[in-house]
């Protein structure tokens, strides 16, 4: 039976499909699951966050139809609220940094929103929090502006627990083991998460930190990918709530973008290709009958300049192996 004619693109929001991940880990005995958010209208899980924030933010009066609505963001939730706002009729300006994708500049400006650009870096040698003194200043000086927070706003989380969880509950018929999920903002995280414990209370809860984030303790470091790591601790995030972190880098994550186009013909956004490559570590220390499942956030079209591309992948190949063979010498040097 064909679905009921939707109102608005909004409204087409979620009901994303799961995938068995079949090819990629033909020779593991465990069962790897993938929900592709990327199929969401607007390209990404960020949809969800969007449209539920600024519905909420409209119930409680807190949002009018003269806000104008400001965002720190230079990927997807930018993109997901342009989309979002213009449905709505509200204005909307996203603070952005230079390490946003030519890719996704153009969406913004294609949807309609404001942009404001930093480019001065911060404390911890990245972006984020000029990016939220920026926001802070823009509340000052733009009428009617209203900050929806990604980064404390607790439907964020909200949107996920409503959302693509109880969508898995009732997708996957039985057990899920291992939840590996990327962490940035830490919303898809901590909302599926919550969600999926109270179904499968022995569920572990495998977060995907990228190395150069200060996320889970780590050191701040250049990193190139966006959507996955933060150069801030999100207020969202409780890390006691996590089992294990797994760390990747930029080099890791990009070539399994590319052998999941290669061998699953899905073509998928950066912090995919970093749960594949935490995945690749955790099955062969886990039970063998076990369900792992993970989700694609975005597609791969916003990574054309940085993933797909061949010069960028080179220089994260010489950093990715610049660090393995500094991490060789350490150790040689230890146990000498």
């Amino acid at each position: 039976m064909l679905a009921a004619i939707h109102s608005s693109i909004l409204s087409c929001i979620g009901n994303t499909p799961i995938v068995r991940l079949n090819r990629l880990f033909a020779d593991h005995p465990q069962t790897v699951l993938t929900k592709l958010e990327m199929l969401n209208p607007g390209g990404s899980v960020k949809d969800r966050p969007a449209r539920f924030m600024l519905e909420q933010g409209m119930a409680s009066g807190r949002i009018q139809a003269d806000s104008h609505i400001i965002e720190s963001s230079s990927g997807n939730l930018a993109i997901a609220l342009a989309m979002s706002c213009l449905q709505l009729g509200l204005s909307f300006t996203a603070v952005v940094d230079p390490k946003i994708s030519p890719t996704n500049l153009k969406l913004l400006e294609i949807f309609g929103a404001e942009i404001v650009q930093v480019t001065e870096k911060d404390c911890n040698n990245g972006y984020l929090l000029t990016r939220i003194n920026t926001v802070n200043a823009l509340l000052k000086s733009v009428p009617n502006a209203v900050w929806v927070n990604q980064y404390a706003n607790p439907d964020n989380w909200r949107s996920h627990y409503h959302g693509e969880a109880e969508e898995i509950l009732q997708q996957v018929p039985g057990k899920i083991d291992y939840l590996v999920i990327g962490a940035s903002t830490s919303g898809t995280l901590m909302g599926i998460s919550r969600r999926l414990k109270e179904a499968h209370p022995a569920l572990k809860v495998i977060a995907v930190d990228i190395l150069g984030s200060v996320l889970f303790g780590g050191h701040s470091a250049p990193r190139e990918l966006p959507g996955i790591g933060a150069s801030r601790v999100p207020e969202l995030l409780n890390a006691d709530e996590v089992d294990e972190v797994i760390y990747v880098d930029d080099y890791e994550s990009a070539l399994a973008c590319h052998q999941l186009v290669k061998q699953e013909s899905i073509f998928a956004g950066g912090s995919s290709g970093s749960a594949i490559a935490a995945i690749n570590k955790l099955l062969p220390r886990i039970p063998p009958q076990s369900t792992v499942l993970t989700l694609f956030a975005d597609r791969g079209d916003r990574y054309l300049d940085l993933v797909y591309d061949q010069t960028w992948l080179d220089m994260v190949k010489a950093r990715h192996e610049a660090r393995v063979q500094a991490e060789q010498t350490q150790f040689i040097e230890k146990i000498a």
